[in-house]
């Protein structure tokens, strides 16, 4: 005897996929996701780590009374936070993009 198995009413797909969904973001680790995203868009920790360092050194400067020097790399910190920050837009529309075409 040959039991025939039915698929849900299309009313109900939407479980399936959100049941699909939960598990799929339950397998990801963080350190996997990090590393994933970072693979999706490396420009945007190149420009946080500019943006550490150019106030990192700015404040050195200005503690070591180099008040010249610590305006030159506080600029340059805003400058490495635009940066980043245009490198993240970029970065979510090719995401974007890129799901659309799937």
């Amino acid at each position: 005897m040959v039991v025939k198995v039915e698929s849900p009413p299309p009313e109900l797909e939407w479980i399936k996929l959100s049941d699909d969904l939960d598990k799929m973001a339950q397998a990801e680790t963080m350190q996997a996701k990090m590393k994933r995203k970072m693979k999706e868009n490396p420009l945007v920790p190149i420009g946080c780590l500019a943006t550490v360092a150019a106030l990192c050194y700015g404040l050195w400067s200005f503690k070591q009374g180099r008040p010249q020097m610590s305006q030159k790399m506080m600029r340059m910190r805003i400058a490495a936070q635009g940066f980043t920050i245009v490198a993240f837009i970029v970065g979510l529309g090719l995401t974007a993009r890129n799901a659309t075409n799937r």
